[in-house]
């Protein structure tokens, strides 16, 4: 299988990439977010790559980085999302935007891409809120779980709750987001649940 292509870039489309490598050029399907990431035409660029093989057709589909492919994986999973829906939600999601949005069970971010609407969005929420905080984020590292003072005390009471480490931290994150970095543990945990429980 071909993991990953280095060459030139040849061409580029709405959303697919020409990448010569060493004179054949292959025709890559990308997201918004990797046509950007890949440059000019002629310029050296790398390509994570996904070969998805189908009875009448043969695709390959192209990533800036591993961790974007990892994810592009876990979305075709979910029953629903093709290659081309798993497309649009990387082209209008970043991977953190997109692990936030699952660790915290916000369907409404993930209905934001085309050709998903809220019923989907929230199956594919619901279905990867505990893979979440397992793939990394494009820093490489899952979201960090908060250190001493409120948001960690309320992390903390968000997991007594039964709550899995990374949806606590992301929820709580996105409390502090809404709040401020003052704000009262009490109010953390009340807005954090809000968010967690989505």
């Amino acid at each position: 299988m071909i993991a990953k292509l280095k060459g030139l870039l040849d061409e580029t489309g709405s959303d697919w990439a020409v990448i010569d490598v060493a004179g054949v050029g292959y025709l890559v399907h990308c997201s918004s977010k990797t046509l950007a990431a890949l440059g000019e035409t002629g310029e050296a660029c790398t390509v994570f790559t996904d070969l998805q093989v189908s009875e009448n057709d043969m695709r390959l589909l192209g990533f800036a980085a591993a961790g974007e492919r990892d994810w592009f994986r876990l979305l075709t999973q979910v029953q629903g999302v093709g290659s081309k829906v798993a497309l649009a939600i990387l082209s209008a999601l970043s991977i953190e935007e997109l692990q936030r949005a699952c660790a915290a069970q916000d369907a409404a971010s993930v209905a934001r891409a085309n050709g998903v609407g809220p019923k989907l969005a929230s199956r594919i929420v619901n279905e990867l809120k505990d893979k979440a905080g397992a793939l990394p984020s494009g820093g490489g590292a899952a979201i960090p779980l908060p250190k001493g003072g409120a948001s960690a005390d309320a992390a903390s009471a968000l997991q007594n709750l039964g709550f899995k480490p990374p949806v606590a931290a992301a929820a709580v994150a996105r409390a502090i987001d809404e709040l401020g970095e003052g704000a009262a543990e009490s109010d953390l945990i009340r807005v954090a649940l809000k968010r967690a429980a989505g």
